[in-house]
């Protein structure tokens, strides 16, 4: 019997047989460099032939306005806004990466299901729950997790884009100001994805590094599961 390409059922009305694309996903924190790494990641293996496509969190077409609109109000329950980011992610799943993935494209996702199933679980979710919750989602080829220490990400946040409400955790911070709360949910965001880490085998990868540093390590491991993955040349079409 082959093994299960989905956590779960998957999508049972919907047979999935054969994926010859290739789903990289980059997982960690907020401020890690994870959108850097994956344009730098898409332009290397665009020059080296390869079809690409990226994604990320919030970009269904079905459900991005009302999830800005609800980031925007903080009026939703814990509960209603997991299944608005659960709803996000089936869609991209079954419309985006599974066909990309059905015509042969390198996939590359900037965050996961993990990443919402770590902010639900510090939240306060059932961590059985919301595991089940997500056993439609297919199972990638690679996980990179980028980790830096929560004093690295204040630092890189506070002289760049600068602290955010969602970010820094205060709809859930005993904390009256962003800096304490944010070092305190992100503190337990970072045990969260270690636990994710460890159960979902991802490769962890030091995000304290410079940046190409970084990227010439994942470059490195990416490079090792296309191995036998043919490039889609210019001739070829």
């Amino acid at each position: 019997m082959s093994e299960p390409i989905f956590y779960g059922a998957g999508f049972p009305y919907r047979q999935i047989e054969d994926l010859p694309g290739k789903l990289v996903v980059l997982e960690g924190s907020d401020g890690v460099g994870r959108s850097t790494q994956t344009q730098l990641l898409r332009h290397w293996l665009e020059d080296e032939g390869f079809a690409v496509s990226d994604t990320g969190l919030r970009r269904s077409e079905i459900t991005q306005k009302g999830l800005e609109d609800a980031r925007k109000g903080h009026t939703l329950s814990r509960i209603t806004m997991s299944l608005f980011y659960a709803t996000d992610f089936a869609d991209r799943l079954e419309n985006q990466i599974i066909p990309a993935l059905q015509a042969g494209f390198i996939v590359l996702s900037d965050r996961y299901f993990y990443s919402v199933m770590a902010r639900d679980i510090v939240r306060g979710a059932d961590p059985a729950w919301a595991r089940q919750l997500y056993g439609f989602a297919l199972k990638p080829d690679l996980t990179l997790y980028l980790k830096a220490d929560v004093t690295d990400l204040v630092s890189r946040l506070i002289h760049g884009r600068g602290l955010n409400y969602w970010e820094s955790g205060m709809d859930i911070s005993p904390h009256n100001n962003l800096y304490d709360s944010f070092m305190d949910y992100q503190s337990k965001l970072i045990d969260s994805f270690d636990q994710l880490s460890s159960e979902f085998n991802f490769i962890q990868v030091d995000a304290a590094q410079p940046v190409m540093d970084v990227f010439a390590e994942l470059r490195t491991h990416i490079q090792n599961l296309l191995e036998d993955q043919q490039p889609i040349l210019e001739e070829d079409f």
